[in-house]
């Protein structure tokens, strides 16, 4: 009698599953997003019983806690400081990371020169790509003039194959370009489907664990920002990275969202030139370079990705409407956090900007999501709107609450020793800080309770 072949139809957004089709997945809400993958009974019942068994071979063993090795504690010294800083430090061996980042951001340029760089150091990599030749990857390194005798390069998307050449090259790093394109044959499913990726993912786990062999996927976002694939797969791995940037900015800031083995939200900066990507040691004066001195509406952010403090220009424009509905345009804020200050610049202020349109931009394409960058965006508006530039040594940083108050921010410390750094005389923070930090010699603290208080010191009359 032949086997019956059992089919459910699994969602390639997020993994549900249903025995009959459906135009709407009802877990995600995503449309005609449910494919029909094909499964074998006698395997689900084999795997389901197998763990249960009696007869089952256990190889680990318990430990007491101060009976742990340390040998797992070493890192892996990185050259680059900008990606070490991400890391927390170096390159746990056994630990799997996993890069995200938009399309042409830079993910296979930046990984190909880490790897190259690691392979001088610290011992063998192995380099998987499932979206580009050998040829291809050869003419990368040439123009990124990359020199290594460990770094060793294959098209393969199986992961059967991948584990062979892992047995036969045995590697120190694994990177594997990308996690979408590659698929293991005992799933039925199509390549990129939420099975594969959650089954090639869980495989290279534990290789990564069983072994010591560091492991890095690289992956692809959706049209939300997010890594696509089931949502398992960031809990699955170590550290969760996204390369974030302007594609047609120069910079690009690769940010730790996820890290088990140091801080969350540090970020590195890189410049992307000819020869590859270039760290920034310096991004406060990077990005500073080009400011116009004594223009109307640019207003400079103190701002803290991680524990690194970055000073930012946030420029403001308004100019009258002659349209019924003012335009908004937010590039590199929370366009929701540009409404909540324009409501109390108008509220509490007195400003009209119902009749203006605005705009405010982040320079040299970075976002800001703290809200210790108000203050600064609040006064880039008002300087625009008043036509009165803000003092040229002077640095902001506060947040502001619906009432028109300022409010306390952390690691102030920080941020005023870094305006001291870059030649600031004077920061105008809250009044109202819980944090007594002492300011750097030579650097000027401006004190303010409320937003029409701290516009009247940033925006002296003409």
């Amino acid at each position: 009698m032949a086997k019956k072949i059992k089919t459910v139809f699994e969602c390639t957004n997020c993994g549900y599953r249903s025995i009959r089709y459906m135009g709407r997945c009802p877990s995600c809400k995503e449309y005609d997003s449910l494919e029909e993958v094909i499964e074998n009974p006698e395997q689900i019942i084999t795997s389901t019983t197998s763990r249960f068994s009696p007869s089952i071979t256990v190889n680990s063993k318990p430990l007491r806690l101060h009976e742990i090795s340390d040998n797992q504690r070493k890192r892996y010294p990185i050259r680059s400081s900008e990606f070490a800083r991400v890391l927390g430090g170096g390159l746990v061996p056994g630990s799997i990371i996993l890069v995200g980042g938009d399309p042409g951001i830079g993910k296979s340029t930046l990984l190909l020169q880490f790897a190259a760089d690691f392979s001088l150091d610290n011992g063998r990599v192995l380099y998987v790509s499932g979206e580009e030749s050998e040829t291809q990857i050869k003419m990368r390194g040439e123009r990124l003039q990359l020199q290594s005798n460990e770094l060793f390069i294959v098209t393969e998307t199986s992961l059967e194959a991948i584990f062979a050449h892992v047995q036969t090259y045995q590697p120190d790093l694994l990177i594997v370009d990308s996690i979408q394109t590659t698929h293991t044959a005992d799933k039925t499913a199509s390549v990129g489907s939420v099975s594969q990726v959650r089954e090639c993912a869980s495989r290279l786990q534990t290789l990564a664990k069983q072994t010591g062999i560091t492991v890095i996927l690289i992956g692809h976002v959706t049209k939300e920002g997010t890594i696509a694939g089931p949502r398992v797969l960031e809990h699955i791995v170590d550290v969760v990275l996204f390369l974030e940037g302007d594609t047609f900015q120069l910079y690009r800031l690769l940010r730790s969202v996820k890290n088990r083995f140091g801080a969350t939200n540090e970020t590195g900066v890189f410049e992307m030139r000819g020869a590859g990507m270039v760290e920034v040691h310096n991004p406060s004066e990077a990005f500073l370079a080009e400011r116009v001195v004594n223009a109307p509406g640019s207003a400079i952010a103190v701002t803290l990705e991680g524990t690194r403090p970055l000073l930012i220009e946030i420029q403001a424009l308004t100019s009258f409407s002659a349209y019924p509905n003012p335009s908004r345009n937010a590039n590199g804020i929370d366009f929701k956090r540009l409404q909540l200050l324009i409501a109390v610049l108008t509220q509490r202020v007195g400003f009209k900007l119902y009749q203006n349109d605005i705009f405010v931009n982040v320079v040299a394409g970075m976002s800001v999501t703290e809200p210790a960058a108000d203050l600064a965006i609040a006064t880039a508006i008002a300087s625009s709107m008043r036509d009165i530039p803000i003092p040229a040594d002077l640095a902001i940083v506060g947040e502001v609450g619906l009432s028109g108050e300022l409010r306390a921010v952390s690691q102030l410390g920080l941020r005023l020793n870094e305006a001291a750094k870059l030649g600031f005389k004077r920061v105008l923070i809250p009044k109202t800080l819980r944090e007594k930090a002492t300011p750097p010699d030579g650097l000027q603290i401006l004190q303010a309770r409320s937003l029409p208080e701290a516009l009247r010191i940033a925006l002296p009359e003409k």
